[in-house]
């Protein structure tokens, strides 16, 4: 198979793979297992375009050619590659997740859930390998179009209510702001490619440059930037192998990359450097960085308190593409892998918790560390990497966000990232401190026997998977190198 033929390939597995689960809706175990096939086989023909990317090529496929030069158009650079590793290994994970999740929780429409959430990664790797705005916007359409009937999933009066949250504000903001700029790039400047450098530079004056910047930004709502956050609490409501989809798998990371993309490939950093229009973007996403950590130390319910957790940590990413520097556009590309393993290990502890011992408030977790202790020794995992604590993933990230607010002379920025860190370690750490340190709260139930159900570990899966994340956190950390030289294009490119 060709690097060129993986794209396609990358694109239809997901979609062979709903076919499959809905036909074999029945047959829980056979529907199971071919989503299991279809993940690894996702990562492996992902996995086959690699080595091109390494090497500096740029494997490209196009299709159907709606205008004279604008056609549905793929091309694969490594902020890309990047994140196609990362949403097709952790489908692999998620679905080992979500099979221990879905049955013991006894969660209705299963089915449909593992054909949304196929559709859903299809829709992401489109993505990920977009050559153009408007084949990413198709594909960004798409995404929000599946994951719909996965926040609205329960169907109580409170889930729909959610899903008619989520896409209200994702398709207004996508309809009314994102396709304006797209068509407003094309009328400037006569393309929608990704190009090295952007496409903007000498097309366009400082204050529409300025005017651009904002509805791409708050175009592009799965980013999350306040104030059009609101949705992502909001789909807290969804079951959790959902939670993990928005949060580190597909649909948040899906936001922030398409905005580095944007400031990378559009406007380029030279350019934004240039003109000095982004400097509003920095300010606001440094706002959203402490407000959201602020909320996050008031929530008392695990998944919300994560939720906030998120819409933070990914105004870190949005943050550091503005600043426009070398160090804080790896900052950003290293980011989304950190926070993709440090959260969604965070969220498979919270989902494991629910399943075992049937608790979302943090104040009713007082003792269980001692019942579940391999659940919150991960979750101390995965709160160290959102920190950026050492060894964890998320030390080289938030230190090469810092480093860039010094290239770009922002000292401010630096002492709210460091802020931050302490604010996560506020709403983080006490969590497992009481897990650990104070007696159990609550009584055991009893069964229909009168004997008393001891809480013990979430089934074997659930375990499996948050074992497998949690090593990565520490993996990243060593790793870290590797995936700052496989991005060093991104900033090659703009001349830095």
């Amino acid at each position: 198979m060709t690097p060129n033929d993986a794209i396609a390939f990358s694109i239809g597995i997901p979609l062979l793979a709903t076919l499959l689960i809905l036909l074999n809706r029945q047959y829980p175990n056979i529907r199971e297992f071919v989503t299991m096939v279809m993940s690894a086989s996702l990562f492996l023909t992902v996995l086959n375009i690699l080595p091109s990317v390494m090497q500096g090529a740029r494997p490209s496929v196009k299709f159907l050619e709606f205008f004279p030069g604008i056609s549905l158009g793929f091309e694969v650079e490594p902020l890309g590659m990047l994140f196609a590793l990362i949403a097709s290994g952790l489908w692999i994970v998620t679905t080992f997740y979500s099979i221990g999740y879905m049955r013991n929780h006894h969660e209705k429409n299963q089915s449909r859930f593992y054909a949304c959430f196929a559709i859903a990664i299809s829709s992401t790797m489109g993505i990920c390998f977009s050559g153009n705005m408007l084949t990413l916007f198709i594909f960004y359409e798409m995404l929000t179009l599946s994951t719909y009937p996965l926040v609205a999933h329960h169907q109580t009066p409170e889930a729909k209510n959610a899903g008619r949250v989520y896409l209200g504000i994702l398709i207004s903001t996508s309809i009314g702001f994102l396709l304006l700029a797209i068509l407003w790039t094309w009328i400037l400047t006569g393309t929608l490619d990704f190009k090295n450098g952007g496409i903007l530079a000498d097309k366009v004056d400082g204050p529409i440059a300025g005017i651009l910047l904002f509805l791409y930004v708050y175009g592009i709502g799965k980013a999350a930037l306040m104030p059009i956050h609101r949705w992502l609490p909001a789909a807290m409501v969804a079951p959790t192998p959902v939670s993990a989809l928005l949060h580190a798998v597909a649909v948040v990371k899906a936001g922030v990359f398409s905005l580095v993309k944007v400031i990378v490939y559009i406007f380029g950093t030279d350019f934004l450097t240039n003109i000095n229009q982004d400097d509003w973007l920095m300010y606001i996403a440094a706002f959203t960085v402490i407000s959201a950590s602020c909320v996050a130390l008031k929530k008392n319910n695990l998944k919300a308190r994560l939720a906030y957790s998120t819409i933070s940590q990914l105004a870190y990413i949005i943050l550091g593409a503005a600043l426009a520097t070398s160090a804080g556009i790896l900052g950003s590309g290293l980011h989304i892998a950190m926070h993709a393993f440090g959260k969604i290990t965070l969220f498979f502890c919270a989902g494991a918790i629910l399943v075992a011992a049937h608790k979302t408030e943090i104040s009713e977790m007082d003792g269980l560390g001692r019942r579940m202790p391999f659940t919150f020794l991960a979750f101390l995992i995965g709160s160290m990497s959102v920190i950026g604590l050492p060894p964890m993933g998320g030390a080289w990230s938030k230190w090469y966000l810092m480093v860039g607010s010094a290239e770009a002379g922002f000292i401010i920025f630096i002492i709210v990232l460091a802020v931050s860190s302490l604010l996560n370690v506020a709403y983080l750490l006490p969590i497992v401190g009481r897990a650990f340190f104070r007696p159990l709260k609550f009584v055991e139930p009893t069964n229909s026997n009168d004997r008393k159900i001891v809480i013990k570990e979430a089934p074997g899966f659930c375990l499996l998977a948050m074992g497998i994340t949690s090593f990565g956190c520490i993996v990243l950390f060593f790793y870290a190198d590797k995936i700052v030289k496989f991005l060093t294009p991104l900033i090659k490119i703009s001349g830095q």
